[in-house]
């Protein structure tokens, strides 16, 4: 598997991206709904990452910098036909790895409250991901859980 910058342009990302949105529309009140479009994500605030197999796409992932110390996960996503084949869990290291080398003390993220993101989850638990109230500009939210992590040195 391998993990690149995305220019957010090919169709294999775009369908990953657009089967996100409607899962996050389907699951949750609009309002509730935090996840990016995708000419939201190609803002300069955000790295976009995705990861392919022999120019099949897996799965993706982004980072918001928040501040200089203080990143959130964005857009965490791993295709219908590549899930319990470790791609979240690679896509997550990644990331952690990258948010040590820009110097982030604390990584977070936003998810869903709803049983539909149990295993979303697990997964941030399994890495050391506690839950925490809102961060950034975030809200209390019924449909809506943080987590956020340290970043090791």
């Amino acid at each position: 598997m391998d993990i690149m910058i995305d220019d957010l342009q090919g169709s294999g990302v775009i369908e990953l991206l657009q089967a996100h949105l409607a899962d996050m529309y389907a699951t949750s009140p609009p309002e509730s709904v935090h996840a990016l479009d995708i000419e939201a994500l190609k803002h300069p605030s955000i790295t976009f990452w995705c990861a392919k197999q022999a120019d099949i796409v897996l799965g993706c992932v982004a980072i918001k910098q928040l501040t200089p110390t203080h990143g959130e996960i964005k857009s965490m996503r791993t295709a219908a036909t590549a899930r319990n084949q470790g791609v979240a869990s690679t896509l997550l290291l990644h990331i952690l790895d990258v948010a040590k080398s820009r110097g982030y003390q604390r990584l977070s993220l936003e998810t869903g409250s709803m049983d539909f993101f149990a295993s979303a989850r697990r997964l941030y638990e399994r890495h050391q991901f506690d839950y925490c109230g809102p961060f950034s500009d975030y809200e209390l939210d019924p449909n809506s859980l943080f987590m956020t992590r340290l970043i090791e040195r």
